[in-house]
């Protein structure tokens, strides 16, 4: 099965010059916890409520005037639509991640694929694997 068959189209994006306060709302209102963010159709990065709390609210930082760009992460992971399902899900295992933003071979954002897709559109079995790899604790950041 490939991505392109479970994968959550028509999503909702950021802009790199939003500030975090309409990025926080939109996920509010999406009731999610991740957007990708884009410069045109192009991925140019992930901001997600970790992100605005940690880099930003624990900073200090002003929800008015602080930008995704300044928080978001930039070294995107992500997959292709016509990538098959279980090579998304090693991919996601190794990255320790829930969700996938997937791209056209011309790498322009065309849905997302997330572990509750592989549950309800792609069978149990891969879904249950990956949340237990990707569940896996990693080491604590104490660098900062």
């Amino acid at each position: 099965m490939r991505v392109d068959a479970i994968m959550t189209r028509d999503i909702q994006t950021a802009m790199p010059g939003d500030t975090i306060q309409k990025a926080a709302a939109l996920m509010d209102q999406l009731n999610v916890g991740a957007l990708p963010v884009c410069d045109g159709g192009r991925l140019c990065g992930m901001i997600t409520d970790r992100d605005i709390t940690v880099r930003a609210t624990s900073a200090g930082r002003s929800p008015h005037d602080c930008t995704v760009a300044d928080v978001m992460s930039v070294d995107v992971q992500y997959c292709y639509e016509d990538d098959e399902l279980r090579d998304a899900a090693a991919h996601m295992k190794s990255l320790q991640v829930r969700r996938l933003p997937v791209v056209n071979r011309a790498n322009e954002l065309v849905g997302l694929v997330s572990l509750g897709d592989m549950a309800t559109r792609g069978g149990y079995g891969e879904a249950a694997e990956t949340l237990r790899d990707v569940s896996n604790p990693s080491e604590p950041d104490r660098g900062h």
